[in-house]
């Protein structure tokens, strides 16, 4: 597997969905997902993962569900539209890199609603000739 291995740094949900997509392949075969899995695994999660007791994992979901609530405290903060309150254009900051900041954390949202982040880029934005134009655009 091409696959960064979970060593409970990075998110859990994004390393079962990665591992999922690549042995998707054996997706009947159930079995065989059990078995793979812990090679994508590292560090204490590979740990946790040979001291589960014989016999314990039936299928692989139960495998995934067992895998989730223990790393759980490993899933990153979930980023709401609220998060967009705090960002602002500073003063001195360049507009390309506001919009390449602001870009990034939309891109983190779920479900962000367009005319959401619309609202808050006018009023994240320094006044002048560009958010003018945005707002105008906005209101079409």
């Amino acid at each position: 597997l091409a696959l960064e291995r979970y060593d409970e740094t990075t998110d859990l949900e994004e390393h079962l969905d990665a591992f999922t997509t690549q042995v998707d392949l054996f997706k009947d075969e159930d079995a065989i997902m059990c078995k793979v899995f812990p090679t994508s695994l590292k560090g204490p999660s590979l740990k946790w993962f040979t001291r589960l007791p014989s016999r314990s994992i039936d299928s692989f979901a139960t495998l995934a569900k067992r895998f989730s609530i223990h790393f759980a405290t490993s899933r990153p903060h979930r980023l709401t539209s609220l998060t967009l309150n705090n960002i602002y254009q500073e003063k001195r900051e360049p507009l390309r890199a506001f919009m390449e900041r602001f870009g990034k954390m939309t891109l983190a949202i779920r479900d962000l609603d367009p005319a959401i982040a619309m609202h808050h880029l006018t009023t994240a934005l320094r006044p002048g000739p560009f958010v003018n134009i945005v707002c105008v655009r906005s209101h079409l």
